[in-house]
């Protein structure tokens, strides 16, 4: 039975108002193309390419899926619906014409979407006509909608989230939830901005749009970031603020070893984990950033950065402090490098100072403190043993 055609848009759904907004952007982009000054047209709406770019696919199956409905259910040629599916379909032809006519040089890529970013790419390789201002380029090198750009804004509403409360304290500024948030966010910023210095290097040959915006990465943003390269600009400072407050969080709770910019995102949930009130004993789970002998390394760095700030107080607490101690130094014992060495160091010097209760072993190095009741010496480099030294040593003081 054939549907009414006033009831035809309403079954369309909210794909009514996809056809329709494709409907605008192809009228606007169709004159963009046929202006005599196109090239500068196209710079001036660069985020309107894209946009028609990336809703293509999206635009192409709903007209296939809704001409095979209107043919099943016999929806009348000149209802509503019909004349738009009509209308979208000879404004999407017409746009892939002219587009093509404007690649003339080039062989024609098989989708509009695909052929309408070549040309965008087109644009900017051969740059403005009569020369522009940095700023001005910029603005047509990193339009709004470029999908590395949203990403790595994603990554630092998260990083300014948790960065911009004030500090209390040496208390880690985030939570588990907010750590995890972290842990994600890293990585995409990471790969997001590596991106985007790819793209500005590529079309901006001169590199003065670069050499700008890294001048005024470090600059806090005073207001609302509006076009692309203010976006770009505030996610490059929070990610900066990022990695400076994290470099400090983790120099101090696992000196002496030097966690990898890879090894962050793992390192940080744990740590959330650990300093989270109530909790117990929370190893550290390897993974394919941070190995078994790895973890453990970390674990016995932070015990050991533990140890230096404040003695465990009590028999039960003394005794658990050992144990994860011991237990983080067999899970190390086969890893070796630069980060082991510190650590066997300040071991040796833990051991070397017989775990004095008033004095953190932090404040002193192996040069100032006394060599009298040295009991290892450069020769003893497993882990176990260098713990095991050190709890002698703190037994014999009591």
């Amino acid at each position: 039975m054939a549907t009414h055609p006033d009831n035809l848009r309403a079954r369309l759904e909210d794909r009514a108002d996809l056809l329709e907004a494709t409907r605008l952007r192809y009228v606007a982009l169709r004159r963009m193309l046929e202006a005599f000054f196109w090239r500068d047209r196209v710079r001036a709406h660069f985020e309107l390419l894209r946009e028609v770019a990336q809703a293509q696919p999206e635009v192409d199956a709903t007209l296939a899926a809704l001409k095979r409905r209107a043919a099943a259910e016999g929806w009348p040629a000149r209802s509503a619906p019909m004349q738009l599916m009509g209308e979208v379909e000879r404004l999407r032809d017409a746009v892939q014409a002219r587009v093509l006519q404007r690649l003339s040089a080039e062989a024609p890529p098989p989708t509009l979407g695909e052929a309408l970013l070549r040309l965008e790419e087109v644009v900017l390789e051969a740059g403005p006509l009569l020369g522009r201002r940095t700023w001005a380029r910029a603005v047509e090198l990193l339009p709004r909608n470029l999908p590395e750009l949203r990403a790595a804004c994603a990554a630092s509403e998260v990083f300014e989230r948790v960065f911009k409360r004030p500090v209390v304290d040496a208390a880690l500024p985030f939570d588990a939830d907010e750590a995890d948030g972290l842990r994600r966010a890293l990585p995409l910023a990471e790969s997001a901005h590596a991106a985007l210095w790819l793209r500005l290097e590529h079309f901006d040959t001169s590199g003065k749009v670069a050499e700008f915006l890294r001048r005024r990465a470090s600059r806090a943003p005073m207001q609302t970031p509006r076009s692309g390269p203010e976006l770009m600009l505030h996610a490059l400072f929070w990610h900066g603020v990022a990695r400076a407050r994290l470099r400090v969080l983790l120099e101090a709770r696992l000196s002496p070893v030097s966690p990898l910019d890879a090894e962050v995102p793992a390192l940080l949930p744990w740590l959330a984990s650990r300093e989270a009130p109530g909790a117990g004993e929370v190893r550290l789970v390897a993974s394919d950033g941070v190995g078994e002998g790895r973890a453990g390394l970390f674990e016995l760095a932070a015990e050991l950065a533990d140890l230096s700030r404040e003695r465990p107080v009590g028999a039960w607490s003394e005794e658990a402090a050992w144990t994860r101690l011991w237990n983080a130094a067999l899970r190390a014992r086969g890893e070796e490098g630069a980060d082991v060495e510190r650590v066997r160091d300040a071991l040796r010097l833990f051991v070397l100072l017989r775990g004095k209760a008033q004095t953190p072993a932090r404040l002193f190095s192996p040069a100032n403190a006394s060599p009298r009741g040295a009991e290892v010496g450069p020769d003893v480099r497993d882990l176990p043993a260098l713990v095991q030294a050190a709890r002698n040593a703190v037994a014999r003081e009591g």
